[in-house]
């Protein structure tokens, strides 16, 4: 069956329906979305209804939400996984493909760029004016992801004992973040068996009946069919993504061998993809774990800084990845001290392959098999206690930025007041007056900038 078409309705008060909608024109919105999709997911997944649903009605608000309903359930960016749908679903595989692409592309330029000017200047007194305010502020904007996460997570007292205890575990006894994923995944199956009421508030979004006009891809539009579920065509589609991760990773170990930096990074940055329930702030746990602790990839300081970067950044925020890539690769000169530009550069290049990688296998594969796992309890109720007990994850990694930003020479130094009035102003304008996250970041670089140049 070729792209969607439609045909246009007779002339009535309402709008007629918009007319097929060339692959061309979809690439110039994706290309577009990449570059002005600042604010984290909600403000792109907004940006993207305004612009699919609202002004140009590709299509209509109930499908927009089922798709996105099915995105919120998988690990990974929802808001790339999103696009990537709304392009496979309007322009088949090569549309899915365009889309998340395109949504990622121009974020990860930015970066690249942006962690070498970090490497090159950031102990010049102008940029580290900056990231002195940067911090505070990124520690209010952990401490809002919690609030924000657990106000819709935590609805019962069982849902407040796992993220309880969740934070207990990675806190005080150093449990793996895989680890804590996989017993809240049995809890919330278990419950999910002996107490579904329970278990039934999940973060999904609702549907609603609200309408545009017609839309391309309206309610009543029959599934096209490329998105019919086949299973030789789900086979092909596993096989596909298992050779384009096998490569690459094959390579990286003949070449390299299994303990080099870039092979490691490799999968390491695969497991992390696949534990991104939550969004982007639950895996940042897992990612200073290994990158911090155990790889020695990076230090506390450059990960809270590398998080002020993605936060100013267009695109999904998991392409921090792309930035602790770039800087451990750049820091251990992995291809010699004459090449640590190119060394940091392909680093980044290959964690944003790893990381979204899985992300379009997800939407390619399991786009046909959406209308029979959404509302499915026993497929939901895992994911609801997984959601439960990143709430306490994040709150440990608030813990853990709060530590080194207000005790930056650790706790026998001194305690920073300054960058602790910061962090609560900052927090006070994310919660309780909902401040753009990027207006806030900027506020607090320049109040940074001034106290360093001026008073301290």
């Amino acid at each position: 069956m070729n792209d969607i078409t439609a045909t246009t309705l007779p002339d009535t008060d309402e709008p007629s329906r918009p007319d097929h909608v060339p692959f061309w024109i979809a690439l110039k919105l994706w290309f577009k979305l990449g570059f002005i999709g600042f604010g984290g997911p909600a403000a792109q997944i907004s940006l993207m209804h305004r612009e699919l649903v609202e002004q140009r009605r590709w299509i209509s608000e109930r499908r927009f939400l089922h798709a996105l309903n099915y995105c919120m359930l998988l690990p990974g960016p929802e808001g790339q996984q999103l696009a990537t749908y709304m392009g496979w679903l309007m322009h088949k595989t090569k549309g899915g493909i365009a889309a998340g692409v395109l949504f990622v592309l121009p974020s990860l330029f930015f970066l690249i760029t942006l962690s070498w000017l970090y490497i090159a200047y950031g102990h010049v007194p102008l940029v580290a004016g900056l990231f002195y305010g940067i911090k505070p502020a990124i520690t209010a904007v952990v401490v809002h992801a919690v609030h924000r996460i657990g106000s819709r997570a935590l609805k019962n007292g069982w849902m407040w004992a796992i993220a309880a205890a969740s934070f207990v575990a990675i806190f005080a006894m150093n449990v793996p973040f895989p680890v804590i994923v996989a017993t809240a995944a049995l809890a919330g199956f278990l419950g999910g068996r002996y107490m579904p009421a329970k278990f039934t508030v999940g973060g999904a979004h609702k549907q609603a009946d609200k309408s545009y006009g017609p839309a391309l891809i309206d309610d009543d539009t029959p599934t096209p069919a490329h998105a019919q579920f086949r299973w030789p065509k789900l086979i092909k589609i596993l096989l596909v993504g298992a050779v384009l991760w096998c490569v690459p990773m094959a390579i990286l170990t003949l070449k390299l061998g299994w303990d080099h930096t870039l092979t490691q990074m490799g999968w390491f940055f695969t497991k992390a993809a696949l534990l991104t329930f939550g969004g982007a702030y639950a895996v940042l746990p897992y990612i200073y774990q290994g990158a911090i602790s155990h790889y020695n990839w990076l230090t506390p300081t450059q990960m809270i800084d590398g998080l002020a970067l993605g936060e100013a950044n267009p695109g999904p925020l998991i392409m921090v990845v792309a930035f602790v890539g770039f800087v451990g690769a750049y820091v251990q000169s992995v291809f010699g001290p004459d090449l640590q530009f190119v060394a940091g550069s392909t680093a980044a290049v290959l964690v944003t392959w790893f990381t979204f990688l899985p992300s379009f296998i997800f939407i390619l594969a399991g786009g046909p098999l959406v209308e029979s796992t959404h509302g499915n309890l026993k497929f939901t109720a895992p994911l609801t206690g997984i959601t439960a007990a990143v709430v306490g994850v994040i709150l440990n990694l608030a813990v853990f930025f709060a530590y080194h930003v207000l005790w930056p020479t650790g706790f026998a130094g001194s305690f920073d007041w300054i960058a602790a009035c910061m962090a609560i102003v900052a927090a006070i304008a994310l919660v309780r007056y909902k401040r753009n996250v990027i207006h806030v970041i900027a506020a607090s670089a320049v109040i940074g900038l001034l106290l360093k140049t001026l008073i301290l």
